[in-house]
């Protein structure tokens, strides 16, 4: 199997146009690449797509930098991250040296629970912090004393655009996209992203007083629940295959209840207490399912019925074909057995079919 290539988060890529862009700013050498300090204490080196330096009226040095996200399927892959520099006020004891301001395509944080505050550029903390490492080696290696500080705009043309495709507007960032990354290196392929949103996510819906939340696998199982209860924005939780993460989260969060919506299979995976839903990490073998729904009380002659089957669609399928929905709320049970003792909260389970409707609920509607 082929070893999966790591790449580079947003913050570093911003990083690395900044201090290229300073360079420029300072010494009027353009450069092909840079290296800059990781939070490791490694040095990387990022190759230069584009830089120019504006000197009519205010001087405004600009670099680019092409985001390679590795083999992580990253939205943000491939996308440019920009950096102008310019020299900003006079120093004084209280002055910022590095200013970081978001530009076009960044995100301002609009909900609080998020490491940044309300009416400021989504860069996380991180990201500020390889920016303001990067821009001072960039000073430091100019050789020359400044007594001024510097504004660095971070943009990312197409921001705005890709934004779209993640889940900001939920967790109340406007505008574009996040400018994230703890350790500059994106894992491909790793549960960091996802389990972060999570978290995120339920430190928002917290902030905005949200007591009960949804936890979906996906949108349209999710669509299919917030239609019926019609909870805030905020109490959607995209928890996509996490599951046990998801629940030890809640409960930390001490939300008083969970509204678990999922598919079937994902139910039925639910049920046989798999933390990890994934098909990657396991398919739903079928014999290991017949067996589970032996010991919920289904007899030899519905076992032989639904032998043969492919996939756990196809047992749902044929449970109702036979008239066994009896088995279906059985499952749905077990699932909300699980979840509960999981994340010592109330739990209903909801059963979305491929048409987002509801076909089976555990518990009551609120």
């Amino acid at each position: 199997m082929k070893k999966l290539r790591s790449g580079y988060t947003t913050g570093a890529c911003s990083a690395a146009a900044a201090k290229a862009a300073t360079l420029l700013l300072l010494t009027g050498n353009e450069q092909e690449s840079v290296e800059i300090p990781f939070p490791d204490g490694s040095h990387v080196n990022f190759r230069v797509v584009e830089s120019k330096l504006n000197t009519d009226k205010k001087q405004v040095a600009m670099a680019a930098v092409i985001k390679d996200a590795g083999d992580d399927p990253d939205v943000t892959n491939g996308a440019k991250i920009e950096a102008y520099v310019r020299f900003g006020l006079k120093k004084t004891s209280t002055e910022e040296p590095i200013v970081i301001i978001g530009g076009k395509g960044v995100g301002t944080v609009t909900k609080r629970g998020l490491a940044i505050p309300v009416g400021e550029p989504a860069i996380n903390p991180v990201p500020q912090k390889m920016i303001r490492d990067a821009v001072s080696e960039a000073v430091s290696a100019s050789g020359e004393q400044h007594n001024c500080s510097f504004e660095i705009t971070i943009s990312i043309p197409d921001g705005e655009l890709l934004a779209e495709k993640t889940l900001n507007h939920r967790l109340g960032i406007i505008g574009g996209l996040s400018v994230l990354g703890t350790t500059g290196i994106v894992r491909p392929v790793s549960a960091d992203a996802w389990t972060a949103t999570i978290s995120t996510s339920m430190d928002v819906a917290k902030e905005a007083g949200i007591k009960e939340i949804i936890l979906s696998t996906g949108r349209t199982s999710e669509r299919a629940v917030q239609e019926f209860l019609k909870l805030p924005e905020e109490a959607q939780v995209m928890m996509g295959d996490y599951l046990h993460f998801s629940l030890v989260e809640a409960s930390k969060h001490k939300f008083t209840k969970i509204h678990l919506s999922a598919m079937w299979a994902k139910v039925m995976k639910c049920a046989m207490q798999i933390p990890q839903t994934h098909v990657r990490n396991g398919a739903l073998e079928m014999p290991a399912a017949l067996t589970f729904l032996r010991t919920l009380g289904c007899d030899e002659e519905l076992l032989n019925k639904l032998k043969g089957s492919n996939t756990a669609r196809e047992i749902y399928g044929r449970l109702v074909d036979n008239g066994e929905e009896r088995f279906i709320a059985k499952v749905c049970g077990a699932a909300r057995e699980y979840t509960s003792n999981i994340s010592g909260l109330e739990v209903n389970v909801y059963l979305v079919d491929t048409n987002k409707k509801i076909v089976f609920q555990t518990g009551g509607n609120s």
